[in-house]
């Protein structure tokens, strides 16, 4: 009896260090969030007009955290079923099923809505540029700055 009980712990324990990682994984691709690997850099800006908006969806990400975590918990709870062989085949079950639900549950949490902007820079050039949707407010005909840094384009107001 102590041993489930332990275990349960264990289990509960797990499901929520689980639920610390995979909120960390979500980074926002706002215009007006910045990594902390960009501060202090200078960056490039150019001024711009919009020429369109569209909204659009920004996919989550796939990374290994979501499935490896999802697999710990699911080999943990698979453990606390059965006993001998039966216990390890639903160890082994547990842990392909949290695998796979862990790497669905970080793309779930971490995709975003986005804008696509479409700006002309003074030059008369023409760039698209997508990002995260924030509290920032845009309206075609705004005039507005393109921030660049190592490839990255941002657009504020």
């Amino acid at each position: 009896m102590r041993l489930c009980t332990s275990r349960s712990t264990l289990v509960a324990f797990a499901l929520v260090i689980a639920s610390v990682n995979l909120g960390g994984c979500a980074s926002s691709t706002a215009g007006n969030v910045y990594s902390r690997d960009e501060a202090r850099q200078a960056q490039v800006v150019k001024y711009a007009t919009i020429e369109s908006i569209q909204p659009v969806k920004i996919e989550g990400t796939r990374s290994y955290i979501g499935a490896a975590t999802g697999a710990v918990l699911g080999g943990l709870a698979g453990s606390t079923v059965g006993v001998g062989t039966g216990q390890k085949a639903a160890t082994v079950a547990g842990a392909v099923a949290g695998g796979l639900a862990g790497n669905a549950a970080e793309q779930a949490l971490t995709k975003a809505d986005g804008l696509e902007i479409t700006v002309r820079l003074e030059n008369g050039s023409v760039m698209a540029i997508v990002q995260e949707q924030s509290e920032q407010q845009f309206r075609v005909g705004q005039r507005v700055r393109v921030v660049q840094l190592n490839g990255t384009y941002r657009v504020s107001p």
